[in-house]
């Protein structure tokens, strides 16, 4: 997939970053009581059920990023991995289900870049080359590292064959009001990324607050992020949904000052097929139908597909399956 024109917005914000800075982020405000009672809406006000609830199960599991970033990782436990991406649900389930011919795949995988070689390798075994390998970058999960090597690990990713990076951003910057400190590196990791999409993981829970939040997406997405990301899974606060709220608006803001559409994608603590319903409510009544796939909107998990393919089973056969005949459980 290529890079989406935005990236090429960085260097209108370069020339005017002050006029950017001061109508676009010093007005910042966010309205917490209000963004708390809409979250706290969004599992209640829907509920689908039966064949629908498949159908939309079924299209979360082309938005899972399914991920692997553990410290035992290796060739064979990624391997797996690639095999199940490429057949996330059981031949069973989707002929009872009637979509044999809808190609269902999960949307990427994601591991740490010394894994990325071998995901491009069991990809290609599998006969799924068309599925990204997405790598974090960039001194993942705490940022603490020199620019100069966060950039170069970018470079050997995608050299290695990520069409996908997941970077974070600097938050001491965010914290101190380093606004243009932020831009200027993520613009830098854009341009390492080259052809590569660039996920921009804002690690919300040590963001300090939802202003902080609201500037940090703005912020990244003129320097021409293709996606903002809530975090990286291994903070105390993940992917909740007051957060979400906020990011999400910000890229509809964007979207409509600019035209350009930003993916969202929210990583951590989402393991229930339920869950992953409520977050598609949440793109569908925030920004759209438009929004609804993989190209715009992933879920970062690694355990969510195992329930999701356990509510399927229950669709097809009437009863949920014991542990050892859903995969990977």
């Amino acid at each position: 997939m290529a890079a989406q024109p935005c990236q090429l917005l960085g260097t209108l914000f370069n020339f005017c970053w002050s006029y950017a800075y001061a109508s676009w982020l010093e007005h910042v405000y966010v309205n917490l009581p209000a963004v708390k009672r809409r979250a706290e809406t969004l599992g209640t006000r829907r509920c689908v059920k039966k064949q629908w609830q498949s159908a939309w199960l079924l299209r979360a599991v082309t938005c899972i990023d399914l991920t692997t970033l553990s410290g035992d990782d290796t060739a064979s436990n990624v391997s797996r991995l690639c095999f199940k991406a490429a057949n996330p649900v059981r031949d069973d389930l989707i002929k009872g289900l009637q979509m044999e011919d809808a190609g269902i795949t999960v949307g990427a995988v994601c591991v740490y870049p010394s894994r990325v070689a071998d995901a491009v390798k069991a990809l290609k075994a599998a006969n799924a080359s068309h599925i990204p390998v997405a790598s974090v970058a960039t001194g993942f999960p705490t940022g603490q590292t020199p620019l100069k090597t966060r950039l170069e690990e970018i470079r050997m990713a995608v050299a290695d064959g990520a069409k996908e990076i997941d970077i974070v951003i600097n938050r001491e910057y965010a914290l101190t009001g380093n606004w243009r400190g932020v831009y200027e590196e993520v613009k830098a990791m854009r341009e390492a990324c080259g052809e590569a999409h660039l996920k921009t993981i804002l690690a919300t829970g040590e963001l300090g607050n939802m202003v902080n939040v609201y500037k940090a997406s703005l912020v990244c997405m003129m320097a021409g992020a293709d996606f903002i990301k809530t975090s990286t899974g291994k903070e105390g606060v993940n992917a909740i949904f007051p957060v979400a709220l906020v990011m999400v608006r910000a890229i509809r803001e964007f979207y409509q000052k600019t035209g350009y559409k930003v993916g969202f994608k929210p990583a951590g603590g989402i393991r229930s097929a339920k869950d992953s319903c409520t977050w598609l409510i949440l793109m569908k009544e925030e920004l759209g139908d438009e929004w609804l796939n993989g190209h715009l909107f992933r879920l970062g998990a690694s355990s969510l597909l195992i329930d999701i393919e356990r509510q399927l089973f229950h669709q097809v056969y009437g009863r949920y399956a014991a542990t050892h005949e859903i995969p990977m459980s």
